[in-house]
């Protein structure tokens, strides 16, 4: 899981960057939680590139492509203290 971090060098890190690096090492998948649009993205390893799973905003529920049963709130990622 990775949280993207609020200027703008650290969110190209964290959305392209890491992106490409994970997928080089062969992580079959990755959370991207955004605390600035409020969403977290599932990215699923295809090949040798991640597609998107699903980008879930509040209300919804965030679920593994890779992992059977893991899912979580969206709401209570973001109003967790």
């Amino acid at each position: 899981m990775e949280v993207v971090s609020g200027g703008p060098d650290d969110r190209v890190r964290d959305l392209v960057a890491k992106r490409r690096d994970y997928a080089e090492a062969g992580i079959p998948e990755y959370w991207i939680v955004d605390p600035e649009a409020e969403t977290v993205t599932v990215l699923r390893l295809d090949g040798s590139e991640y597609g998107v799973h699903g980008v879930f905003r509040r209300g919804a529920t965030a679920t593994s492509a890779h992992y059977a049963g893991l899912s979580v709130a969206v709401d209570a990622v973001f109003d967790a203290d």
